[in-house]
């Protein structure tokens, strides 16, 4: 008889931004005639920079010839892509890199996923409260969490640590021993982030108590003030124990082309074993790489012409998140984030739930931003807004949201 991975019952409802898009969709069925701002899920708008679409074009013609086609690539990624990624992104930070270090993917939600296969299933996790759901979520699908406690809202065997307003978002150090811990800074869901003084707390945590450290670093890019690191691997030992993720998502527009790599160090080893050579094989045996003409796209972002571009794009973000970080705190919102970040977490006031929230925006503005339920238990009471839609989209959301929140008390 076929069994399934009952795991899987386990998962609460529907993915996070799955239940949004199909609560906008019975919405806008319902009223044709409105016109809905998206400011929820954390899709770019910017169309790529030409450097790419350029670096794309030559590719595809090289493919079109006996001497230039390419058949299958290698599963970690060409040489040339990889060699930008340790001379550009880590070189300027003071951090040394083997180009065997890094593994090219088509997405860091891929790879946060995967990478807890690498683990045993009774290893002991620790996440951020709120969190990004695929941390959590991948754990859950694999059996490492348990039961999920409806009464609180968690799994009984995931440790949650609480970064809200209290504690000024940042994780208090744990005085019990995880196996694993899932940092991602600058935060998704909260946009704030960790000093390099703090996360030096972590990493000396994680050398304490043999742990390994999952960093989702997608959105260094976004950072701006010195003190935050752009890379864990800043942090002196943080080889000997951490995963680094990023996307090119985010920075250069890559959504619908899909390009990220993973940094797993040599260092890194658990009894003596390789986790390098363990992600070498897993991806060897499941992945089938990124394509050459995507990679030659994410190569291009690397020149000259291709830095100014995306620098361009990340400004314009930037530049949107201060417009709604401004027009939320006119209005009267207590907000964080925004700043070394593309998003804006604002506190709901009043006793509504982070999902009525969601609704009357929805309904009364016909604007479309995140409950903060969704990421989490701490999450309640919060609101995430994205700086990544149109400037004249952003503009007009905000207009609208000081509108209404003048005609009513929130």
């Amino acid at each position: 008889m076929v069994k399934i991975n009952e795991n899987f019952l386990k998962l609460q409802d529907n993915y996070l931004f799955s239940t949004i898009s199909k609560k906008v969709q019975d919405y806008q069925r319902k009223n044709p005639d409105k016109e809905i701002i998206r400011l929820g899920i954390g899709d770019v708008t910017c169309p790529l920079p030409q450097a790419c679409i350029k670096a794309m074009n030559k590719a595809i013609l090289e493919l079109s010839t006996k001497e230039g086609f390419k058949g299958y690539g290698p599963e970690q990624g060409y040489d040339f892509l990889r060699e930008k990624i340790v001379s550009f992104d880590y070189a300027k930070y003071g951090v040394n890199l083997d180009k065997d270090e890094v593994f090219v993917s088509d997405g860091a939600k891929c790879d946060t996923g995967n990478i807890q296969e690498l683990f045993d299933i009774s290893n002991k996790i620790a996440i951020t409260d709120p969190v990004y759901p695929v941390y959590l979520d991948s754990n859950v699908m694999a059996g490492r969490a348990g039961q999920y406690n409806s009464l609180t809202g968690k799994y009984e065997n995931v440790v949650y640590m609480p970064v809200t307003s209290s504690n000024n978002f940042v994780p208090d150090l744990l005085n019990e021993k995880v196996d694993l811990i899932y940092l991602c800074f600058p935060n998704n869901p909260t946009g704030t982030v960790l000093t390099k003084k703090q996360l030096s707390e972590w990493v000396n945590y994680a050398r304490k108590n043999n742990s390994i450290i999952l960093f989702d670093a997608a959105y260094e890019a976004f950072i701006t003030e010195d003190n935050v690191p752009h890379s864990i691997y800043e942090i002196e030992g943080a080889k000997d124990v951490a995963i680094e993720f990023r996307s090119f998502s985010k920075t250069a527009g890559f959504t619908g082309i899909r390009c990220a790599y993973t940094i797993v160090p040599k260092e890194l080893k658990v009894n003596g074993v390789s986790l390098n050579k363990l992600w070498h094989r897993r991806q060897c045996t499941k992945f089938n790489g990124v394509s050459y003409v995507t990679q030659r796209a994410a190569e291009a972002i690397y020149s000259e012409e291709g830095q100014k571009q995306i620098r361009k794009n990340i400004n314009y973000y930037q530049e949107n998140a201060r417009i709604i970080s401004d027009g939320l705190k006119a209005a009267g919102f207590e907000i964080y984030g925004g700043i070394n970040s593309p998003y804006i977490w604002l506190k709901i006031n009043g006793n509504m739930t982070s999902w009525e929230f969601f609704d009357e925006l929805l309904e009364k503005v016909n604007i479309v931003g995140t409950p903060g339920s969704g990421f989490g238990p701490n999450g309640e009471g919060y609101f995430r807004l994205t700086a990544f839609g149109s400037r004249e989209d952003t503009i007009k959301a905000i207009d609208r949201i000081k509108k209404w929140k003048e005609k009513r008390i929130v």
